[in-house]
């Protein structure tokens, strides 16, 4: 127990005179009432201290700013948590709103409480480039925060809860549309996580409300009527449920019925397809019984009484979600309740508890103290799912770019497969044996080179299925594949490998970009060493000489500018040479100022209209866009405009610097330009006569073989990336379709970056 608070620093001494009732004292005696434990005094004295530091301070709305807090600590009082986790709501924001420090709370409400508000506090303070990605680091810190203690999660939630409550009295729409899509994208899905589902419900709505307020107005409007259609519908269900149960003699606890919400709704139109009148089962009921065998025998009665849906039974009892979620779901048909289709979820009461509460059942008052919650070794108190994110945050380079692998992890439904030994593992639908690889271990995925499927071996990009016994073959000294993140789909994975291609790219570039370096030195009789360049660092803004070397090799600076930097009496006429960075001089395929590959400056056989003249133009080797394509351009220092297709993979990375973007387009007037290079996937069966059929089909296609090479290569298959030269994109679809036609091909796609 905490010891007795007293009157923080500038607060007078209290009176003897009798206590005047406060939001803060009838939140104490909520909390008391479901917790007899709990720290009363504890609770008051926090509740005083964030009154009074939060006195001058006003919502959006004009209410005093205490009020929110107080609303937070009320949504943790519904889920029955305890002392520490109330006070820290009361306390979320002293600390980044106010003159009270973590300091002052640590002397005042001990260390587990100024750790919790550290926890939840959102650090806004960093000079960071733009707002997203201050959100990107402040997600980054919420996660580290939570992986000591869960509580500062079910905290920040509960914030995010009554912000969004009261969303609608923020003045300006960007701002409002802003929150609610941080919402949508990163505190739903994690509500969900944890098993929240009311929660999860709640922010979903409200965020669906402010980002597409026609469909929600519509859906709402939709579902009154029906409301006022058929009043009793739920009513009538729920009773034939209960009757149709009692006749199997299922013992009954509960049984209940409700709409699905606004946003379930637009969001299952939205997978189907289809329109609101279309949809059948916009109800769901719930059940609940005494124990896990009636949970099965509830199921045969409801089987046996009507019609099953097929393809909706799920049985998460036996296999349950990654945050403990158990429950059977079902859909069936009532054909006499004006066929309607519902959805039916059978479970027991301690299933419902964690279904309502999720990991902060963990936490309520009946699982012991909160003393000795708050004692347990951290790694008990640590997710599954938790650990991935912080496996996430060591693998991304970048704040932003954690939160999009993060989005990732957070939004995809599961399947479950297993190891040879029989292990569960859980992966995103649509994972691959890569994925499944890297879930197992980051070692055994960095060093994967083929994997078998119930004992069949599949290539790497085959999407894995519910079931599947999946055996993962390594070799020592392997390495990632840079191709893997083009069809990977886990955050870790796609973190995995983009941080090893960044490191190998980066090796590359500082080996040749230094053997430029000493050739120009060596050019002007200069024996080379780096103590000799290190006045090119400061010119050249660079923190390391390595760092000067990945800027040459990557064609930023050329190794003369080095040369002229360190040996300022050198610099003289520039030679021809002078300016072409040493990319382009490597002669690599679409990138060279001397027109070789598919580069090309502004004349009349550039091919794109939007252009400054004289302005050096290259075609992305990423995305390989042809004319045809919808494309834009990233203006490069040392490079000039590099064309991206518009739904390149490669365009998040320059989502912070827009003012790089131009708006430029092919001239078709002017003609094409040329021969285009296009890039394809293919899969084929691993014979000579397939890949024999593969270029003599190009080749009948007037298309021109550029470069072909294997990717991987099985016993009876073989993936292959193939470069042509096509004209445009209608040239490239001829060339496409007739491939899909030659026997043994049994994929052909267009790279993606």
């Amino acid at each position: 127990m905490f010891p007795a608070p007293h009157a923080p620093e500038g607060l007078a001494e209290p009176s003897l005179k009798p206590r005047v009732e406060t939001p803060g004292t009838e939140l104490a005696r909520r909390v008391a009432a479901y917790d007899p434990r709990a720290d009363v005094a504890l609770i008051e004295a926090a509740y005083d201290l964030a009154a009074t530091a939060h006195a001058s301070q006003a919502r959006e709305n004009g209410d005093p700013y205490i009020t929110h807090p107080v609303a937070v600590a009320g949504i943790l009082a519904g889920y029955r948590l305890d002392t520490a986790t109330i006070a820290t709501a009361l306390l979320h924001d002293v600390v980044e709103d106010t003159s009270v420090s973590l300091v002052d709370l640590e002397k005042k409400f001990g260390s587990d409480i100024a750790k919790l508000v550290d926890g939840v506090t959102k650090l806004t303070r960093l000079e960071l480039q733009s707002e997203r990605t201050k959100q990107a680091e402040n997600f980054r810190k919420l996660v580290l925060a939570m992986s000591e203690d869960i509580r500062v999660l079910l905290v920040k939630l509960a914030d995010r809860t009554h912000n969004m409550r009261t969303l609608h009295y923020v003045p300006k729409p960007e701002k409002r549309a802003k929150t609610a899509r941080e919402t949508m994208e990163i505190y739903a899905p994690l509500a969900q996580r944890i098993g929240m589902d009311a929660v999860k419900t709640e922010l979903q709505s409200l965020s669906f409300r402010e980002l597409q307020p026609d469909a929600y107005q519509t859906i709402t409007a939709r579902l009154a009527f029906l409301r006022g259609q058929g009043a009793d519908l739920i009513d009538e269900i729920a009773a034939d449920l209960r009757a149709k149960l009692a006749e199997a003699g299922v013992p009954l606890l509960e049984v209940t019925g409700r709409e699905k919400s606004p946003y379930s709704i637009w969001l299952k139109m939205h997978e189907k397809k289809v329109e609101f009148e279309q949809l059948s089962d916009i109800m769901a009921f719930r059940i609940v019984t005494t124990d896990k065998a009636n949970c099965y025998a509830a199921l045969g009665a409801i089987h046996s009484a009507y019609r099953v849906v097929p393809g909706r039974f799920k049985d998460y009892i036996s296999t349950p979600k990654s945050n403990g979620y158990q429950s059977l779901h079902t859909g069936v048909s009532v054909p006499e309740r004006r066929n309607a289709k519902i959805e039916v979820q059978i479970r027991t009461p301690e299933m419902h508890e964690v279904a309502e509460y999720g990991v902060a059942a963990h936490w309520m008052y009946k699982q012991g103290s909160p003393a000795d919650a708050a004692t347990q070794p951290v790694k008990q108190r640590r997710y599954p799912w938790v650990k991935e994110l912080l496996e996430l945050l060591e693998s991304a380079s970048e704040p932003q770019e954690f939160l999009e692998h993060t989005k990732l992890a957070l939004h995809q439904d599961q399947v479950f497969c297993f190891t040879p030994k029989g292990d569960l593992i859980a992966l995103p639908r649509g994972a691959t044996p890569i994925d499944f690889a890297y879930q197992v271990h980051s070692q055994v995925g960095d060093t994967c080179v083929g994997a078998k499927i119930n004992g069949r071996i599949v290539p790497l990009r085959h999407v894995l299925e519910n079931g599947d016994q999946v055996e993962i073959i390594t070799a020592r000294g392997g390495t990632p594949n840079p191709a893997w993140e083009r069809f990977v789909v886990t955050g870790k994975a796609k973190a995995r490998i983009k941080r090893f291609a960044l490191a190998r790219q980066r090796s590359e570039f500082q080996e040749q970009g230094r053997s430029a370096i000493a050739k120009a030195f060596r050019q002007e009789g200069l024996d080379f060493s780096e103590k000799l360049a290190e006045p090119a660092l400061k010119a050249f803004k660079q923190p390391s000489f390595e760092d000067l070397c990945v800027a040459v090799g990557n064609g930023n600076v050329s190794p003369r500018e080095v040369l002229h930097a360190a040996v300022p009496e050198l610099r003289g006429p520039p030679r021809p040479h002078d300016h072409m960075p040493l990319a382009r001089a490597r002669g690599k395929p679409g990138a060279t100022v001397m027109r070789t590959g598919n580069e090309r400056r502004r004349d009349t056989a550039s091919g794109i209209i939007g252009l400054v003249p004289g302005m050096a133009v290259q075609f992305a080797g990423c995305c390989h866009p042809v004319p045809g394509d919808r494309i834009l351009g990233i203006v490069t220092t040392g490079k000039g405009v590099t064309v991206h297709k518009n739904d390149c993979h490669s365009l998040e990375a320059f989502a912070a610097t827009p003012e790089r973007f131009i708006d430029i387009d092919w001239d078709y007037e002017a003609g094409s330009g040329g021969a285009h290079l296009a890039r394809l996937q293919v899969v084929t069966s691993n014979e000579d006569a397939a890949i024999a059929a593969m270029t003599v089909t190009i080749a009948k296609q007037n298309g021109k073989l550029h470069n072909l090479r294997f990717t991987h290569r099985a016993p009876d298959f073989a993936e292959v990336v193939v470069d042509l030269e096509v004209s445009d994109l209608r040239h490239l679809s001829q060339v496409v379709a007739a491939l899909r036609t030659c026997p043994g091909i049994d994929q052909v796609d267009r790279a993606k970056s």
